[in-house]
């Protein structure tokens, strides 16, 4: 019933990799055991039992770890009812901010600092400029999704943003645009850029930074100035990736980044003991589907480089989604606009209800008699 080709990889060749050497955090480690361990029955089983035929049925338990491609779906699928009570009656927009590859030594040494750092620039720009009278004059509500990857599986730091076309006014009044992206890419770029390139340079004066071994020189003061002048000639170019003019399909499509991790099984097409051959799409639009064939211990090694920090909110909400005062603005606006558009559909549903409603799967049903009375008749925890 599962396809587990990336755990798969894991059970080949993780002892190869932990025995070559490469670093790995607590939290890599972790991951790590997850993906090894998630539905084999070394976490435990859950029994039910037909009470017509005494069929006996034994599933075993998923790790939950986030970072483990078995264990997304259902997060997802209750992660996008939630949102999509959340959405106003307004377009929506998809904006991407993109850090120039310059900085991956940096940032993958200074995960905690830069990613919140990163996350916090991206939200400021958008709500600052989004205030201007000249553009929405008004609060909108963001989504951020941080995202390091690309289609290689190669460290891509980038963040997907959705942001409403209409929000809130300081004197509690809602306005919105018509259709068309309110913000100028020009304008984004130049915000973004100076505002992150500053508290960089913040960070350095008082000494926050880690620097590796791949750039250790710029602990010089020199050195730091002349990657600080580079990183300001790099285009740094945002992008509008989709404009929705509908309303709940903007969070439909947010769902696709959400729970994503670097690859799904899906994308790959074979492993063997020792290499793995996986699809990715073409280097620029239009271009057909490749195929990317790595040593195994490679594809762990790129994979692992993705795990965020210990407690790393990858998902964050600014603007009047912001957690604080979520509650009363969307009362606040849904009043105003006299109506709500969506309601959560799937909360307070239990797994069985869950998977039922999203994917037709009854597990409740019977395999042997057909009955729909399967009863839960007890848990077994793996060891920790």
């Amino acid at each position: 019933m599962h396809n587990l080709k990336i755990q798969q990889i894991w059970k080949n060749s993780y002892g190869d990799f932990s025995a070559s050497g490469f670093f790995q955090s607590d939290v890599q480690k972790k991951a790590s055991q997850a993906i090894l361990h998630c539905k084999s029955g070394k976490l435990g089983v859950n029994l039910s039992q037909c009470p017509d035929c005494g069929h006996i049925e034994f599933h075993n338990n998923s790790c939950r770890n986030r970072n483990c491609p078995n264990c997304q779906a259902v997060q997802k699928e209750a992660w996008v009812d939630k949102r999509r009570a959340e959405v106003i009656d307004s377009p929506y927009f998809h904006v991407v901010f993109t850090l120039p590859h310059d900085l991956n030594p940096l940032l993958y040494c200074n995960q905690q600092l830069l990613y919140g750092f990163f996350h916090r620039c991206c939200a400021e720009t958008l709500l600052e400029l989004s205030k201007s009278k000249k553009h929405l004059g008004a609060t909108p509500g963001i989504i951020q999704v941080l995202h390091t990857w690309n289609q290689e599986i190669g460290y891509h730091v980038h963040m997907h943003c959705i942001i409403s076309g209409g929000g809130l006014t300081p004197d509690h009044k809602i306005r919105k645009v018509k259709k068309n992206f309110f913000l100028r890419v020009e304008v984004l770029r130049d915000q973004f850029k100076g505002k992150f390139l500053a508290g960089l340079q913040d960070f350095f004066q008082k000494g926050k930074l880690a620097f590796p071994s791949s750039c250790e020189k710029l602990r010089n003061s020199y050195e730091w100035a002349s990657f600080r002048d580079s990183l300001y000639k790099k285009d740094w170019c945002p992008y509008i990736k989709e404009t929705f003019n509908g309303f709940g399909n903007a969070i439909e499509y947010l769902g696709r980044y959400t729970h994503k991790i670097a690859i799904s099984n899906s994308r790959v097409l074979s492993v063997d003991g020792e290499q793995v051959t996986f699809s990715a799409r073409g280097k620029k639009p239009g271009e057909p589907r490749r195929n990317i064939t790595l040593r195994n211990t490679e594809f762990i090694r790129r994979y692992l480089m993705h795990v965020l920090p210990p407690g790393f909110q990858k998902i964050r909400y600014y603007g009047f989604l912001n957690n604080r005062y979520k509650t009363k603005n969307l009362k606040l606006i849904f009043t105003l606009q006299g109506h709500q558009r969506f309601r959560e559909t799937y909360s307070g549903l239990s797994i069985a209800e869950l998977l039922k409603a999203v994917w037709n799967v009854d597990i409740r049903v019977c395999p042997e008699c057909g009955c729909c009375r399967m009863q839960g008749i007890g848990r077994t925890y793996g060891t920790s």
